[in-house]
């Protein structure tokens, strides 16, 4: 049985160093949930995860019933306020977020769907629909390897946003974090993540 890896397949994506580097990301399938605050305290934030990860394996097993089977991918998020000027680090519960996980592109609505029923009888997850089916194109972005805790990101974006300010080009659409590794199975000063933004001219 073929088994899709999108982390081998979009290698580009999945990669980063830590210097700054453009990359452009072509329309993808992911399973999401929408949600607001401090993800370090929000239950809402917690339960997104139970959701997120046990509609990704259900899929996958789906898959493999019909002799299709991938890799489960990495969490992502996108981040922002509603004014940008109001985003801060110290000041997370007003945070909104979109977690996501890609799928592989045979992957579709329906399939979305009765993954999700099987889900409920399976488990008790009341947040479970809130969770979607969504396809998502960031189209040229720039991006870097930020290594070590959530929390000190600050300095890496920052060098972000100048690479891409003295590019010429303009931040576009919404901050995104992919999240190479666990931070429940990994120390902090270890964790690593991809920091992308999309820009436009």
């Amino acid at each position: 049985m073929e088994k899709t890896d999108l982390k081998k397949e979009m290698k580009q994506l999945f990669k980063a160093g830590k210097e700054p580097s453009f990359v452009t990301v072509p329309e993808m399938r992911f399973v999401a949930y929408d949600g607001q605050g401090d993800p370090n305290t929000s239950e809402e934030y917690r339960k997104s995860m139970e959701v997120l990860f046990g509609m990704a394996y259900t899929i996958k097993f789906m898959c493999k019933a019909v002799d299709k089977d991938f890799v489960v991918m990495p969490l992502e998020g996108q981040w922002w306020t509603d004014d940008l000027s109001d985003f801060s680090m110290d000041n997370k519960d007003i945070w909104k977020w979109t977690m996501m996980i890609a799928l592989p592109d045979y992957v579709n609505n329906k399939m979305f769907e009765e993954a999700s029923v099987k889900l409920a009888a399976k488990k008790d997850l009341p947040n479970l629909g809130k969770s979607y089916f969504t396809t998502y194109e960031e189209g040229l972005c720039a991006q870097i390897l930020h290594t070590g805790p959530y929390n000190d990101e600050p300095p890496t974006i920052k060098k972000l946003h100048k690479f891409i300010e003295e590019n010429a080009y303009k931040l576009h659409l919404k901050h995104k974090e992919v999240y190479l590794n666990s931070p429940l199975r990994t120390a902090s000063e270890k964790l690593r993540t991809i920091i992308r933004q999309p820009v436009c001219k």
